[in-house]
């Protein structure tokens, strides 16, 4: 049985490929014995990466999530509005007078932590797209393969009914050749005895 899977490995690497099968990356390999097994190979592989993230994977990818949002952004407007306006309004006695040093300092070190999470999270998300794309890659050659598959069942199919129908049509041609000679010997013999 596994030679007959070998021999099958390899007419479907020439076949639908055109390839050798010593010439199959490990992915075509996969596809091709997946394909011969009929076995399905649809998976959800954002769910797959999802849950192999580390807790700090995922806080990072929920502060990315917070920061790029208008929650974020409306609510960090408030709290500058906030924070100008008291210590305006403080004057003399303002925690952070004019020109806002400390807020200052409080931004940038914002700005120096957020920027790499989200560096992260974005590199991440993009491991997370090469890894989708490569799984439709693989679906759709899968189902390039099904679909040829498919196309020489019918040309096969197609093929039988056509010998089928010529067969038949030689038979009652051969019938009907038999019935005109016998009509046409049985018309000789009436006309001779005439």
């Amino acid at each position: 049985m596994p030679n007959d899977n070998i021999a099958k490995l390899i007419h479907a690497a020439d076949r639908y490929l055109g390839k050798s099968e010593d010439a199959l990356t490990s992915q075509e390999r996969a596809i091709l014995e997946q394909a011969i097994g009929k076995r399905a190979l649809s998976r959800d592989p954002a769910a797959e990466f999802d849950e192999k993230l580390t807790l700090g994977q995922r806080l990072a990818d929920g502060v990315a999530a917070f920061g790029g949002s208008w929650n974020f952004i409306i609510g960090f407007a408030i709290a500058l509005a906030l924070w100008t306006g008291a210590n305006l309004l403080l004057a003399g006695r303002a925690f952070d007078p004019y020109p806002f040093i400390f807020l200052n300092l409080m931004l940038s070190m914002l700005a120096a932590i957020q920027a790499p999470v989200i560096m992260m999270s974005q590199n991440r998300q993009a491991a997370k797209d090469r890894e989708v794309s490569a799984h439709d890659y693989e679906v759709n050659l899968k189902a390039e393969i099904e679909i040829m598959a498919l196309h020489e069942k019918l040309d096969r199919l197609r093929e039988e009914d056509i010998r089928t129908l010529i067969i038949q049509q030689q038979d009652q041609i051969e019938r009907l050749t038999r019935l005109v000679e016998k009509h046409v010997g049985t018309g000789a013999g009436k006309g001779e005895s005439a």
